[in-house]
């Protein structure tokens, strides 16, 4: 499959080689990020799964290289973007188990919904926290727009089918802010994983976990310290980040 980006695009490798993924060469780049998400999830073979703005598809490549039974949909409001998740997802040989709608969270095309899980790496910054990064493709990606974080989870829970599991990676200072927007969504279980940069440092990034009409109480969950003092991974994110391992699995 040939893509007509406009913008230059490099071909990287995550799971240790597990997975390939064009991107774009600047502006929005998939790192860690979407592979601690997918690594989060603990879906089912059969079960279906939305990446709501999944980008060129680094989460659902990521969690179908571990669970390659699952029916993951990409929903991406970027053309650029969907088209490079459309070329990923045949390169690593997923056009059966993975398939890429163009639209918008603030409008998700007719039909989509109902699935047992949807995870999601929603933008990070609100739009008053500063200067927007000047590409284009990593503002949308990285920048709240028309939809905010409340708009976002608020989608995210109505696409889930009842008693279906939400995943959402975000900013730990940000924290406050995801939890309000779970507030009156029905949904709870709701479970905080920390993610440490190193040993006695205060958490970067958090995975939430909630499911739609569970009413169990929220949980702190053991988390995961990524880096050694040294600056190079510890044993258990290497686990996930180059052996596809599950968070917390065995």
């Amino acid at each position: 499959m040939q893509t007509a980006s406009c913008f230059d695009v490099t071909e990287d490798l995550l799971l240790g080689g597990r997975v390939s993924l064009r991107q774009p060469a600047s502006g929005y780049r998939a790192a860690i990020d979407p592979v601690m998400l997918a690594a989060a999830m603990a879906a089912k073979a059969g079960e279906s799964v939305l990446d709501l703005g999944c980008g060129v598809g680094a989460a659902a490549l990521c969690l179908l290289a571990r669970l390659p039974e699952l029916r993951v949909t990409g929903l991406e409001l970027q053309p650029e973007l969907a088209e490079l998740a459309r070329h990923n997802a045949e390169a690593n040989g997923r056009t059966g188990g993975f398939v890429v709608v163009e639209g918008s969270v603030a409008a998700p095309p007719a039909g989509l919904g109902g699935f047992d899980h949807v995870m999601t790496n929603p933008p990070f910054l609100r739009p008053e926290s500063g200067t927007s990064p000047p590409a284009a493709i990593k503002a949308v990606a990285n920048v709240e727009g028309e939809v905010d974080l409340g708009r976002w989870i608020k989608a995210a829970v109505k696409l889930l089918k009842p008693k279906g599991r939400l995943a959402v990676i975000h900013r730990a200072d940000r924290l406050a802010d995801l939890l309000d927007a779970l507030k009156g969504r029905g949904v709870g279980a709701i479970q905080v994983l920390p993610l440490w940069p190193k040993p006695e440092r205060p958490a970067g990034r958090v995975i939430v976990l909630a499911r739609k009409g569970a009413r169990a109480p929220l949980e702190i969950l053991p988390g995961l310290v990524l880096h050694r003092d040294d600056g190079g991974f510890t044993e258990a994110a290497e686990a996930v980040l180059r052996g596809a391992r599950a968070l917390g699995g065995p």
